[in-house]
């Protein structure tokens, strides 16, 4: 009866307000993960080049690249579930506290509420920067387990077992990627539920605005277009070369040179080729220094 008490404290504005983060957090998940075959997300497409990535693995016989690019995956899950622990030790810290965090509002002229009522908007923070943290660790095992698969594909492409333990090692590397993706998810919502300490409108904002960066980054990202369709961007960037003006050797001698400056090219043809310094340097007579006997 309590907690029923408590949540009498908020608004229908305040409620709409979780229901729609919690919509958007969940439905952009699904949508990334699920998109149609005819249009599908960032992390679709990178799911295939981390298949690709593992098929050529398993033909090299030096795999110490592959390692470091593994070792960069791991240690950026690591990071990150290191900043998201202890951004849980200041949420819960901050909790604790709540009593400060009303007397800031008081300075803002915010409109007073309840201490609870701090204490359960910083909860939802808390919660989805747990969750941040909990994705991260799971990725950063997966991508360990990865490596174990990695080592253990023979150095034999012929082997009948080189390219099973290859597909193995790709679709255990797309799990972690996907626990990966799904904690930096749970810390772009966390970042707009900070919105809600403000007022109910300012967490809807922040919502929509996170839904549609992530959206945008997804489906309508320069990067997708490049991972889309990779002979369409090499064409243009030799189309950008082509219409780049070249350099010519007598632009880049300034004009107040001294008219005896001149830039010799070297020349295969040996008729053509610049006459050769004498042995002996010329020195001129005034510079020359006369001995006293």
């Amino acid at each position: 009866m309590e907690w029923i008490y408590r949540l009498t404290e908020f608004s229908r504005c305040d409620l709409s307000a979780l229901g729609l983060l919690v919509i958007c957090f969940f439905f952009i998940g699904l949508l990334i993960e699920n998109a149609p075959a005819s249009y599908p997300s960032v992390s679709q497409l990178m799911a295939e080049y981390r298949r690709s990535w593992m098929r050529h693995m398993a033909a090299r016989d030096v795999r110490i690249f592959d390692a470091q690019v593994l070792n960069g995956l791991r240690q950026g899950t690591a990071f990150f579930a290191s900043a998201t622990m202890l951004a849980t030790g200041g949420v819960l810290a901050l909790i604790g506290n709540a009593d400060k965090l009303i007397d800031v509002a008081d300075d803002l002229s915010l409109q007073p509420v309840a201490e609870v009522v701090w204490e359960i908007k910083l909860f939802l923070t808390l919660l989805l920067v747990t969750n941040a943290f909990l994705k991260f660790v799971w990725a950063h095992r997966l991508f360990g387990y990865c490596a174990i698969l990695m080592a253990a594909v023979p150095n034999a492409p012929e082997d009948p077992q080189c390219l099973q333990m290859s597909r193995k090692a790709g679709e255990v590397n797309i799990t972690a990627a996907r626990s990966y993706n799904r904690g930096l998810r749970a810390i772009y919502f966390s970042i707009a539920s900070i919105a809600w300490l403000i007022s109910p409108m300012a967490l809807m904002a922040a919502t929509m605005i996170t839904f549609g960066v992530l959206l945008r980054r997804e489906f309508l990202s320069r990067s997708r277009a490049l991972l889309l369709d990779e002979g369409e961007y090499q064409h243009q960037k030799l189309t950008e070369t082509r219409q780049t003006p070249p350099v010519i050797a007598s632009q880049l001698v300034p004009s107040n040179t001294n008219k005896n400056f001149s830039i010799t090219r070297p020349r295969l043809d040996p008729q053509n080729a610049p006459p050769s310094m004498p042995a002996t340097p010329v020195v001129p007579s005034h510079l020359k220094i006369k001995h006293p006997l």
